[in-house]
């Protein structure tokens, strides 16, 4: 059967101060609408119902996911004791899900993309387990590239594999980190790559298994939490295990070294809303380019303005004068103003603060 596992324990540093560490960019309402982590178990249904989602989070977040998501079983929700990326955050959902289903195919999902429309995020979805549940297959999300993005990673195709659901899978030949704007703008110009979602779906045996050959020090360690699983004892095995897990990407640590990649070419709207910018280019704006995003209620009044996002969770008034291309955010104890282009950059008040020992503004 197929199940969700969705990687919720990002900081989202980038969306400070709004994201804080115990309530970040996946538990907040970032688009205005639910929290991105509800939207994206809202996305997966009916496909994929939620005695079947798994939410896997860290220790600081785990009030924040039931809040979010509290329709979720309480044992569907996996804590991670510390950050150790995502090979480890697979390996361990990969080991609990297939304790529960030894047949299930599992779609890893980021908790904090923005996607559109939901009958063709889930039409992918029954197109890659058609694909995953080919012995030894990995499928990997490639979105079709629209412009000469620096900020992804690419995924270079090589021949079709298959066709599933009206939508191809192709063989991997490559994986390419994030380039910078000449080598972008040759890989549009050559043709075959993909964005990298972060999006995989493979079996439980299979991952499990790569895990053994390639991530020898990751699959012990699993060994030692496997025997807990559905005991009283579990938490407290992963919660001894995992600080010693090596911290490594599931993509450098698995997909990279295994044979039977694909890649299935994505049929919907995409965005990893990386920072206040991206989130600009992702809302409707006004006639002056202006956007506002007040999830519970207020009004952005714009003079001579354009090109301005206006953020606050709370019910608020904000006001621009005579500015053009801003950001604004307004929290309960904080105010960020940059020029939008430099939105990124709010990652450097986090390091002052940490720096300062502010731990109430992180």
């Amino acid at each position: 059967m197929l199940h969700a596992v969705i990687m919720a324990g990002g900081s989202g540093t980038r969306f400070w101060p709004e994201s804080r560490s115990k309530k970040p960019k996946q538990l907040l309402p970032i688009t205005g609408g639910a929290s991105m982590l509800a939207e994206t178990v809202q996305r997966l249904d009916p496909l994929i119902p939620l005695a079947r989602t798994w939410i896997v989070t860290n220790a600081q977040q785990v009030e924040g996911v039931r809040q979010a998501c509290p329709d979720i079983p309480l044992q569907n929700i996996l804590v991670e004791p510390c950050a150790r990326n995502t090979a480890p955050c697979v390996g361990l959902a990969a080991s609990v899900v297939h304790a529960q289903d030894p047949e299930a195919v599992m779609a890893v999902l980021p908790a904090d993309h923005a996607i559109s429309p939901k009958e063709e995020f889930q039409r992918s979805l029954r197109a890659g387990a058609a694909a995953a549940a080919q012995t030894g297959t990995f499928i990997t999300f490639g979105i079709p590239p629209t412009y000469p993005a620096t900020g992804y990673g690419y995924i270079q195709s090589a021949s079709l594999a298959n066709t599933h659901e009206g939508l191809e899978c192709f063989h991997v030949a490559s994986f390419r980190e994030k380039p910078d704007q000449q080598t972008a703008e040759a890989f549009l110009k050559e043709g075959g790559y993909f964005w990298n979602a972060g999006i995989f779906l493979w079996s439980t045996k299979t991952i499990l298994e790569a895990i053994r050959q390639h991530m020898p020090e990751l699959h012990d360690g699993l060994q030692t939490i496997i025997p807990a699983i559905d005991t009283s004892n579990f938490q407290a095995a992963v919660d001894r295990a995992y600080p010693d897990f090596p911290s490594v990407p599931v993509d450098i640590g698995i997909m990279e070294k295994v044979d039977g990649v694909q890649v299935l070419s994505t049929p919907y709207r995409w965005s990893d809303v990386g920072s206040w910018k991206a989130l600009y280019d992702e809302v409707e704006h006004d006639e002056q380019g202006n956007a506002a995003i007040f999830a519970a209620g207020g009004t952005l009044l714009a003079e001579d303005a354009s090109g301005v996002l206006a953020y606050s969770s709370s019910p608020q008034v904000i006001a621009v004068l005579g500015l053009d291309d801003i950001v604004v955010v307004r929290t309960e104890d904080a105010v960020m103003v940059a020029p939008r282009e430099r939105a990124e950059e709010v990652k450097r008040f986090v390091e002052r603060l940490k720096a300062e020992g502010r731990n109430e503004l992180l």
